[in-house]
């Protein structure tokens, strides 16, 4: 079995690009304990808590020799938050309209993983993540060749962008590596001075604490009041730093009708009013099986009714005077619906 035959199975399996890195002590690996140390995984615990595990994939799997990365596009033919004008638009981050990219993807992987098996005239160690694992996974897709990491942290490959879920296999498998990727950013400053929240500090470093997807998904609690305009009209995640990254600016390929990452209805360019104007029982089908699931009815309320507050948009502010779902009466969301009522009403 060779690396060559392991890149054509992944693309018969539906990945979009596939590279081999080895499993080594790569030098951008130990940015990670300062990233953590200057604060900013805010209330990130399980990043401190694997950050041992996250310098090098062999304290994962000790027997590691090399890291089989894929990478699934994920972009689908609608416009870029960046592109529409509607200020009372609900943005949700494109990763999330479809389907959970860790069960699509995880089906993937664990075919290819179990043709491996078959295919290898030896049994071999393996670990198989989606985004799941104690790996910075974006340097071993440098180092597969795959994209580089760009100045607003995401992998970029120059001929399908940055709209990438990345998954890797770590294995025992003395397999031929990959040329790691040159970084091509140049001079370009684009993602830093578009980015709403300034959390990309410097050229390759965020600050989570600042970047909206941190404090509409991860955050579990209130958002802070200072960060509440920022928002805006980005109800749940932000792409704007991909949005404006000219290795995106070439249109996706058409839709296929079965893309699991078509936009589901419910998220499909709905309004700040109009999403909250749904019901819970139907916000929860939505979530059922998207990567929206983790942050449930109860956060996407708390997003939303910021995203009112906001903007001042009279229709969503009537939305959250009228609408009285059981998730309204959440202590948290019912604090963040008095914030946006009081500001306009007061």
């Amino acid at each position: 079995m060779t690396s060559a035959e392991i890149k054509a199975r992944a693309r018969e399996l539906g990945f979009d690009a596939c590279g081999i890195a080895p499993a080594a002590d790569h030098p951008e690996l130990r940015f990670f304990r300062e990233w953590l140390a200057r604060g900013y995984a805010g209330d990130m615990a399980y990043l401190h808590r694997t950050a041992d595990r996250r310098a090098d994939v062999r304290h994962v799997l000790p027997s590691a020799e090399t890291v089989i990365v894929t990478a699934t596009v994920y972009n689908t033919d609608r416009p870029y938050s960046t592109e529409c004008a509607k200020p009372a638009r609900a943005h949700i981050a494109r990763y999330a309209w479809g389907d959970d990219y860790h069960d699509t993807i995880g089906a993937r992987l664990e075919l290819l993983l179990a043709w491996m098996r078959d295919a290898s005239p030896a049994p071999f160690d393996a670990r198989a993540y989606v985004d799941t694992g104690p790996v910075q996974e974006r340097v071993y897709a440098q180092y597969a060749g795959l994209g580089w990491i760009g100045r607003n942290t995401c992998l970029i490959n120059p001929e399908i962008g940055s709209w990438l879920f990345l998954s890797e296999i770590i294995c025992s498998l003395p397999l031929e590596a990959d040329a790691p990727a040159l970084d091509q950013c140049g001079t370009c400053r684009l993602c830093l001075d578009s980015c709403p929240t300034g959390a990309i500090v410097a050229p390759y470093v965020l600050d989570s604490t600042r970047c909206l997807s941190y404090l509409t998904i991860e955050l579990k609690g209130a958002i802070p009041l200072e960060d509440r305009d920022a928002l805006a009209n980005h109800a749940y995640g932000c792409d704007v730093c991909q949005e404006v990254c000219p290795w995106n600016a070439q249109p996706p390929e058409p839709d296929e009708p079965d893309s699991p990452w078509l936009p589901r209805a419910a998220f499909d360019g709905r309004s700040i009013a109009d999403l909250w104007r749904t019901p819970d029982a139907d916000l929860r089908a939505a979530l059922k099986r998207s990567a929206m699931t983790r942050a449930g009815v109860t956060r996407l309320r708390r997003n939303v009714a910021v995203c009112a507050g906001a903007t001042g948009d009279a229709d969503a502010l009537s939305a959250l005077r009228e609408v009285t779902e059981p998730s309204c009466d959440d202590p948290m969301v019912a604090e963040h619906i008095h914030w946006a009522l009081d500001r306009h009403d007061g």
